[in-house]
């Protein structure tokens, strides 16, 4: 695969390749994007998502468990990117998480950088992914993890 950076992904792009929808879709943008290896997520935390009115309302952050999910919804959109599945119904399923570990808490306000890097995959014949995952709020890691996601394309 070619090391060239392809377009951003904007939100209409990303509703055309993930099936996610408020208040699940857990990634705004997807930059840096190079086909078949990597791309950055971007997520703006807002005050008004609805997780923050229990967790925890006097003292808001982000369950780490919807970090490693826009990271896995920032390698969805990386694998419908790399291998043309606009528009094709593609579900993607978390398989397992590796090394995962929280090193900062995330809160409204923050801009959440998630970089993921493809370990496995890289065809449409491949339905089984593995990708390494950081995020950041500026030059602080928030969340690593590794995980491995089934892409279900056109499932009935």
């Amino acid at each position: 695969m070619s090391d060239a950076q392809a377009p951003d992904a904007d939100i209409d792009e990303i509703q055309q390749i993930l099936p996610h929808r408020y208040p699940f879709l857990m990634v705004d943008r997807v930059t840096q994007i190079i086909p078949g290896q990597s791309a950055v997520g971007i997520k703006n935390v807002s005050i008004n998502e609805p997780h923050f009115q229990g967790h925890f309302p006097s003292k808001p952050i982000m369950p780490g468990v919807l970090i490693v999910e826009a990271m896995g919804q920032t390698g969805g959109v990386l694998v419908g990117r790399s291998v043309d599945l606009a528009d094709d119904d593609l579900l993607v399923y978390f398989m397992g998480m590796d090394k995962c570990k929280f090193r900062r808490m995330v809160v409204p306000g923050d801009v959440l950088e998630l970089h993921v890097k493809v370990k496995r995959g890289g065809s449409k014949k491949v339905k089984i992914w593995k990708f390494e995952g950081v995020a950041k709020v500026g030059d602080e890691i928030a969340a690593e993890a590794e995980f491995t996601a089934m892409m279900d394309i056109n499932p009935e």
